[in-house]
């Protein structure tokens, strides 16, 4: 049975690097037939036509259909997975409030595509910026789909931080385990390291004492995870593209076939009954571990004040930019 995957924002540069990826095998399995829909706006049509014909030219075993249109009733229609890549990139100048704004019309519409005809039981991942808000517009126009069937990516921000540790420590990301973005796709993310472990000597050991640095722990590891996106922008003059499109790959394949036990990952899911006392109603990136397809906050986890503290700015900058992206919502 073929699964449907539709990319959005599908003649941008993050899409160059992820289509392959998924046609390819590295999110869904190498045996599972898929048929790609990709959309984009009326102007970029002609690239995107460019972009099938590379497809093509891939001659991929599993590739069964690439469908490029302009139309969100053609491209919502049954799909099994929405990965919502494309959104209104922030142009010089631009207050943020005008950001939130163009893309409430923009993620409100989508919303209410999902909600019409994709299949009620989709997966819906939001990539583009600002990602957790514009999840939760998506999110809040599509009422006949579950609310756990929403997610928005942080797991860019939660690879940089585990290759931040291996980079310091000198072993490889996969020794690197339950590194956690707490909060907002922002620069007031929390990257915690206190319930992280590295494997050395054959054994995992608590993060805090394989590095024996807590002042970087604290600050040069936290600020380097948020300011990553804008050392970038600041290196190729272009956002990150090939990390952003190993990290969707990450963060799908890891629905589709779920977590190591004992592990976790995080994600932006809906912060309604959480354990970490952060407000209801929120889009709010958590620890998460997944089995059957279905996601669950990992709970028990102690948090000190230093955490606390962080967890709550986070949260406060989302729910500043729920309330401004409501406000446009009722109108849009």
């Amino acid at each position: 049975m073929e699964s449907v995957v539709l990319v959005t924002g599908a003649a941008g540069q993050i899409a160059y690097s992820l289509l392959y990826g998924i046609a390819k095998g590295d999110v869904f399995g190498i045996d599972q037939p898929l048929e790609l829909v990709l959309l984009d706006i009326a102007p970029m049509m002609t690239v995107l036509g460019g972009v099938v014909l590379e497809l093509q030219d891939c001659a991929l075993a599993h590739l069964k259909e690439v469908i490029a249109t302009d139309s969100e009733e053609v491209a919502f229609k049954n799909v099994d997975v929405a990965i919502l890549v494309g959104s209104m990139p922030r142009k010089e100048g631009m207050e943020r409030k005008d950001l939130l704004k163009a893309n409430v019309k923009i993620f409100k519409s989508q919303g209410a595509a999902l909600d019409k005809f994709a299949k009620k039981t989709v997966k819906v991942v939001v990539v583009g910026n600002p990602a957790n808000t514009n999840c939760l517009t998506a999110l809040k126009s599509a009422p006949s789909i579950p609310k756990e069937n929403f997610s928005c990516l942080t797991r860019l921000d939660h690879n940089r931080a585990r290759a931040q540790i291996s980079l310091k420590l000198n072993v490889t990301c996969s020794d690197v385990k339950n590194v956690i973005i707490w909060g907002n796709h922002s620069s007031t993310q929390y990257p915690d390291a206190s319930h992280a472990t590295v494997a050395i000597g054959g054994k995992d050991v608590p993060a805090y004492e394989a590095v024996k640095d807590d002042a970087w722990l604290k600050g040069g590891f936290i600020s380097t995870v948020q300011q990553r996106g804008a050392a970038v922008i600041q290196a190729r003059k272009l956002s990150s593209a090939m990390s952003a499109a190993k990290a969707i790959c990450d963060h799908v394949r890891d629905i589709w076939f779920g977590t190591p036990k004992g592990q976790y990952v995080s994600m932006g899911v809906i912060s309604d009954g959480n354990p970490y006392g952060i407000a209801e109603d929120l889009l709010y990136s958590f620890p998460v571990s997944i089995e059957g397809k279905n996601w669950k906050i990992v709970e028990g986890l102690k948090i000190d004040e230093f955490s606390r503290e962080k967890m709550e700015v986070t949260a406060k900058e989302l729910l500043e930019e729920k309330e401004t992206a409501f406000e446009f919502l009722s109108c849009a």
